[in-house]
């Protein structure tokens, strides 16, 4: 491997960049539905992933510390403010008293529902400018990457 790296091109940069974009411009939206919902976006963030679980209606702490990409202690923390704004609540698990399970309260729901509810134009306009921008940009996005690892393999 080389240790100097090939330099990226401007059309790389450029599509990077609008990528970043429209993700902030997302994020954005986002901080703003949950602010007229009331919570902020990491509390929506941890009920979205509470209600989002596969088959069940609620979460163990180390899977949501897992989904947010958060350290387990400071999920801990924030299932305590979920929980004393009413969002969740949580429950030891029947099979194993060492986990805890958090399940959202109806008010929980109400508040994950008006936020996703509020973000399906939003996430069309953005999964609409992802499809065209891998269209667009693809080469831009991944060839080039993929020929310097290449070179610097060699």
């Amino acid at each position: 491997m080389s240790t100097t790296a090939a330099r990226m091109s401007k059309t790389e940069f450029v599509a990077r960049a609008r990528f970043r974009h429209q993700l902030r411009l997302f994020e954005q939206f986002t901080e703003k539905a949950c602010a007229a919902a009331g919570v902020t976006m990491p509390q929506y963030m941890l009920v979205l992933q509470v209600r989002g679980r596969p088959e069940r209606d609620w979460a163990l702490v180390g899977e949501l510390a897992d989904c947010l990409a958060l350290k387990h202690h400071t999920t801990v923390e924030l299932v305590s403010r979920c929980e004393a704004a009413g969002l969740v609540r949580r429950e030891r698990d029947p099979d194993d008293q060492r986990k805890v399970r958090v399940l959202p309260t109806a008010k929980g729901a109400r508040v994950a529902d008006r936020v996703a509810r509020a973000h399906e134009k939003e996430l069309e306009r953005l999964l609409g400018h992802l499809e065209e921008a891998l269209e667009r940009e693809r080469v831009a996005l991944v060839r080039p990457a993929a020929r310097r690892r290449t070179r610097q393999e060699k």
